[in-house]
């Protein structure tokens, strides 16, 4: 029973924002700094910054299973641990799949980790901060697949700068056309291992570079956000607000205007359409704990519940103008869901085993595309970069004293060998065929049907995957590593958690669902800025680019407001 049938003076507000992820959380700090009363939706629990990050602080050796996941909890993590290190330090901040199933219909290549909470997967992603450039937002209409994006990088490289000033990106210049520059905080310093394979890449191979990555972590003074402790257990929420998330950064920003409202436990079911002014009108609101149903009213909406929610809700939202879901004259709402494919290849090396390194590094080497940024590949088309690092593995206690005093003297040295791992991100293409729609048959814990999802890999992904691994093996084997071995990838690439797609901008209304400003054709009111809005999927982590994107909405919307 919808229990608000009215807008009243509580249940109105100037914008709606739904999630409170790393989009979201840009668009409630940004529609409240610009005046808008806001109401910030969040189908989750509450998690306050610092308060609520139960694990921040204990070593492995104070929780029960000692860091490891429960045998009790497998089930509830199944596919996300395929993706995803889901331990006893962070598995609060992933979803049960037991009460959120989804339903793969081809095979269980597709993996969705999600966390339902305030923050959302702020709270436990990578950190990897690139910009995109005109190799990604030119390349489908150069090479034909998918539609051509409405934006070049001159529309959205001001709200790059803009969003990069706030966040704090730790790295360094390189003068590279295809991966842009920006104004850095301190890098963070590569390992003596690292710094000499950067050296030996750059000597024996003319088109590729291995840089230090760069990461929203502070290794300077950004706001009064603490500096990154080099622990490297950002996946627990870090008390020092030394990485980037919505609960260090842009909410507390927002919560300071006094004009932000933040409703936890609400899960959206779908967009009021207002049949009359051909605009939103609000949105229909399940409590998780209560069961009871709320509308709330707004003149702007944004949706940032992730690439594959907001398609669900805005395929919810029928009526008799959009019988097939909110905004879906062109049959593309849903389609062209789209992720990175990564293989990972791993060496060991024998040399400098008089040196270590300080601390844990939140952070590792990156290697920028290479295949087809001058020269055409053969087999396939768009590109792969590669993440990772070297470090010395701990010895091994088997191969050591028995017991006692020399056992531990032995566990407390590093191993006498360094290892290094590559690992690639793909771009995958744009493809009709690859598609979420709500289940006729499955429901989760609240009687809300779930996603299924209709995803493969294509010829074009399989080919370049092949290469990546290839080429990751020859490079470190020429640098001088041993035992190389291919430890994801063979024989299918895995899937990583950058989906994409799914309500994509576009100059033309008949083949996609958002114009040049991330606002719904057909209703203008409405704005989609996470990962569903984007055309293509680059083989850059995306991250960066919804903040830029949502940034440069909001001023819009704002500006544009009735």
């Amino acid at each position: 029973m919808v229990l608000n049938l009215k807008a009243t003076a509580q249940n109105t507000y100037d914008a709606i924002v739904v999630g409170s992820g790393i989009s979201g959380g840009w668009a409630a700090k940004e529609l409240t700094q610009k005046g808008l009363k806001t109401l910030l939706l969040e189908r989750g629990r509450d998690v306050k910054h610092v308060t609520d990050y139960p694990t921040a602080q204990q070593a492995p050796w104070e929780m029960t299973h000692y860091g490891r996941l429960p045998l009790a909890d497998s089930e509830k993590y199944r596919l996300t641990q395929r993706n995803y290190s889901v331990n006893e330090g962070n598995k609060h901040f992933y979803v049960d799949e037991l009460e959120s199933p989804y339903v793969q219909t081809r095979n269980e290549v597709f993996v969705w980790p999600r966390g339902h909470q305030v923050g959302g997967r702020s709270l436990t992603w990578g950190r990897q901060v690139y910009r995109w450039s005109d190799l990604d937002f030119e390349a489908n209409l150069k090479d034909g697949a998918g539609i051509d994006w409405p934006i070049r990088y001159k529309d959205i490289e001001p709200w790059y700068r803009y969003v990069e000033k706030f966040v704090g990106v730790s790295g360094t210049r390189e003068n590279m056309p295809h991966l842009p520059d920006s104004d850095y905080i301190a890098p963070m310093q590569m390992n003596c291992l690292e710094k000499h394979i950067a050296g030996k890449v750059q000597q024996m191979y003319g088109d590729r570079r291995m840089i230090i990555g760069r990461v929203a972590n502070l290794t300077q003074p950004v706001g009064n956000r603490g500096l990154c402790q080099f622990r490297n257990m950002c996946d627990r929420g870090c008390p020092f607000g030394g990485y980037f998330s919505s609960n260090a950064a842009t909410l507390p920003v927002a919560m300071q205007t006094g004009r932000l409202t933040l409703r936890p436990q609400s899960i959206v079911l779908n967009v009021l359409y207002d049949e009359k002014t051909k605009r939103a009108k609000g949105v229909t609101v399940l409590d998780a704990e209560t069961g009871k149903t709320y509308e709330y009213f707004a003149k702007v909406i944004f949706l940032n519940a992730s690439t594959i929610s907001t398609a669900m809700i805005l395929l919810n939202s029928v009526s008799d103008r959009f019988p097939n879901g909110l905004g879906n004259d062109s049959g593309e709402l849903g389609h062209n869901l789209m992720t990175h494919h990564k293989t990972s290849v791993h060496g060991r090396y024998e040399g400098f085993a008089d040196q270590y390194y300080y601390g844990r590094r939140a952070n590792g080497i990156y290697v920028p595309r290479f295949r087809n940024v001058t020269d055409k590949h053969p087999d396939f088309t768009r590109g792969y970069n590669y993440q990772g690092g070297a470090s010395r593995p701990r010895n091994n206690p088997s191969e050591g004293p028995g017991f006692g005093a020399e056992l531990k003297e032995y566990l407390s040295r590093p191993a006498d060998h360094w290892e290094m791992g590559l690992t690639s991100f793909g771009e995958q293409l744009p493809d009709h065929d690859n598609f979420v729609r709500p289940s006729k048959t499955v429901k989760d814990k609240w009687g809300v049907p779930v996603p299924e999802i209709h995803f493969e890999w294509k010829n074009n992904e399989r080919q370049m995957s092949k290469d990546a691994m290839t080429q990751a093996v020859e490079m470190l084997e020429k640098t001088g590593f041993t035992n190389v071995r291919i430890t994801i990838g063979n024989p299918e690439p895995m899937s990583t958690v950058h989906e994409m797609g799914t309500a994509r901008m576009g100059r033309d209304p008949k083949t996609s669902v958002l114009n040049a400003r991330n606002q719904l054709h057909a209703v203008p009111n409405v704005f989609v800025t996470d990962g569903a809005c984007m055309t293509s999927c680059s083989s850059v982590n995306p991250s960066l680019t919804y903040m830029a994107l949502t940034a440069r909405a909001c001023d819009y919307a704002v500006k544009t407001r009735p």
